[in-house]
Order: structure tokens, then C-alpha cells, then sequence
């Protein structure tokens, strides 16, 4: 019950990798880009909202809706996403984090094993009895100001600038908003006040509307994430599409699993609330389809 979130399958000599027990749920997740992040931080959580539609009321297929999250203890009310009560959840794959400082603490505590001020004990291992085989450096090993440091850091990541707009782009972009792809992948949300004042009142072109949608049972990990069924995921932000492939060291890897290298296979894998937009996409002849996925390859 103390392992953490994360399965350590591998581990370095002198540490057995975790094991784990039968009928545990799972899913493979490959981690998100933080790029941008300070601008979600920023957006209204009445913007957000303006988008819900959980029982469809206008008829066109997409329920999106809000991820209520409980804020961890250690994220105050001074924090985004922070206090008492129930948070909207606006980061990771099931926006099941309401708050830049949790994203930072658990990525530190669960990628790297650091524990920190807000996180000062080491995950135990179920495969030496519940012990935590964590290095020898006392714990906390990080203070609090250090991972508001690097807060503020990830915060300050701006979003990569689209790329060159060819005829080929344009002619993908009308095509996008055709298929009715935009009906997630909102292009533009404005922020509202932020602890920045770069990051305020300004639009942020994420292609996402931050909420959860069901994405049908080829794409369910059938692992429930805070409120989130095994079937929703939130639409992934598609902004820096372009530089996937440079920072996965020339290969590229999209959606929640990794499990797709092209973007017309993860075009081709969207079902649930987007089976239309993909039977759209389906039907275009295969120079319209290269102009989609160049558009795309443009953000």
C-alpha cells in the first residue's frame, strides 16, 4: 500500500525491482510534457467549466467533463488547484492533479525518488517486507524551497512556437475544424490573473479543453483514477506536436501509452466521444489526410 504510484520494474544492483501482487490494477503511462503548464495553471476554472457538457445536452456526441480532485494536504489555498475541499484537476493523463506544486512534489518522490519537505518519507518496497530501500541520504532530502524553485521553473516553460504555415497546413487546419476535431482540441483558452504577469490575461494555444472524455474501450486502461473511469483520459494539449519526434531521441511516441509512432495511427486508435472525428478523418482521401497530420506537425 506504500510502494507509490509507480511500478519500479527496474532497479539498479543491490535493489530487487517491485513485483507486483496479483489482481493489481495498472496502466502504462508515458510521462507528459510540462512545456506550457504555468498558461493551464492561469486559465479560469470558469473558462474550463464554460466547456462541460457531461450529459450532452447539445447533441453532438461529446460529454466532456470536469475531474473534482481532494488537493493533498501539503498544497495550500495560497497554491493554484490548492485547500480545503475539492479541486478542479487540470494536469497528467486523467487530470487527476489540481496543482503545479503536487505535479512537482510527486515527480520528484515517484520519477526520482527524492523526498522533499512536503514528501519526507521514502516509498516502502512490498519486496523486503514493506521496507524502504531508498539510499542512505537522511530524508527530507530536498528543503521546501528547493521544489518551489523548480516550480516556478516549470511554470516559467513556455510552449513551443508553431512551426511554418504552409498551403498544406491551412488546407489541414480547415480540415481539422471539419471533423469536428476542435470540439476537444479547443485551439485557444485566455488565462486569467497569474503569480506572473506574462502568464496573465493572455491566450494560450493548447488545443485542449483540460476536460475528461471517454475514449472508448481500445483506448481504456480500465484503471480508475481519482473520479476518472478506466475508459476517460483528459484531451491531451496538442501544442508542440512538431517537436516530438526531436525530444524522444528522433522517435516518436503519442498518446497516454506511447503505443502509437505515427499521428495517423493515434488518429486511427480515438473511439468513444471521438469515433466520429475519426470516421472523419477515415473518409478523407489520402492527400487531405497528409494535409491533417501536417497541420498537426505544424504545432
Amino acid at each position: 500500500d506504500k510502494g507509490g504510484a509507480q511500478h519500479q520494474d527496474k532497479a539498479i544492483p543491490g535493489a530487487p525491482p517491485e513485483v507486483l501482487p496479483p489482481g493489481v490494477d495498472r496502466s502504462f503511462r508515458i510521462p507528459p510534457p510540462v512545456f506550457g503548464v504555468g498558461l493551464i495553471e492561469a486559465i479560469p476554472v470558469e473558462t474550463i467549466l464554460a466547456r462541460e457538457d457531461p450529459d450532452d445536452a447539445d447533441g453532438d456526441g461529446i460529454s466532456g467533463r470536469a475531474h473534482w480532485v481532494s488537493s493533498p494536504d501539503y498544497v495550500s489555498e495560497a497554491h493554484v488547484g490548492g485547500g480545503d475541499g475539492i479541486q478542479l484537476g487540470r494536469f497528467s493523463r486523467k487530470a487527476q492533479v489540481s496543482s503545479l506544486l503536487q505535479q512537482v512534489v510527486e515527480a520528484y518522490h515517484e520519477d526520482m525518488g527524492i523526498t522533499s519537505d512536503f514528501l519526507p518519507e521514502e516509498n516502502s518496497h512490498a519486496q523486503a517486507g514493506g521496507v524502504a530501500l531508498g539510499d542512505q541520504v537522511p530524508d527530507p532530502e530536498i528543503s521546501a524551497a528547493t521544489v518551489l524553485t523548480t516550480v516556478m521553473y516549470v511554470r516559467l516553460l513556455a510552449p513551443p512556437k508553431r512551426g511554418p504555415i504552409t498551403p498544406q497546413v491551412e488546407r489541414g487546419e480547415v480540415l481539422f475544424h471539419q471533423a469536428q476535431c476542435h470540439t476537444c482540441h479547443a485551439p485557444t483558452m485566455r488565462t486569467g490573473a497569474s503569480s506572473v504577469a506574462a502568464l496573465s490575461y493572455v491566450d494560450a494555444h493548447l488545443y485542449s479543453d483540460l476536460l475528461l472524455h471517454d475514449m472508448g474501450e481500445g483506448l481504456a486502461d480500465n484503471r480508475p483514477d481519482g473520479d476518472a473511469t478506466g475508459r476517460e483520459w483528459r484531451t491531451a494539449p496538442l501544442w508542440g506536436l512538431r517537436l516530438v519526434p526531436d525530444f524522444l531521441g528522433g522517435q516518436a511516441f503519442y498518446m497516454h501509452d506511447g503505443q502509437s509512432t505515427t499521428l495517423h495511427d493515434a488518429i486511427v486508435r480515438h473511439g468513444g466521444e471521438s469515433a466520429a472525428s475519426r470516421d472523419a478523418y477515415m473518409a478523407l482521401d489520402q492527400v487531405d489526410q497528409e494535409a491533417l497530420v501536417a497541420f498537426l506537425e505544424s504545432l
